[in-house]
């Protein structure tokens, strides 16, 4: 049994979800800095 395409797809996986992470993050940052932003305004 060739393991190949196994690694080829834990490999895909573990990109896919570090990318949906660091945009998780990245939205996330963004709201909070929105979110201070407005309270210095008031």
């Amino acid at each position: 049994m060739n393991p190949w395409p196994f690694v080829a797809a834990a490999y895909i996986v573990a990109v896919g979800l570090t990318t949906a992470l660091l945009l998780w993050a990245f939205a996330s940052m963004r709201r909070a800095e929105a979110a201070a932003e407005s309270m210095r305004r008031k």
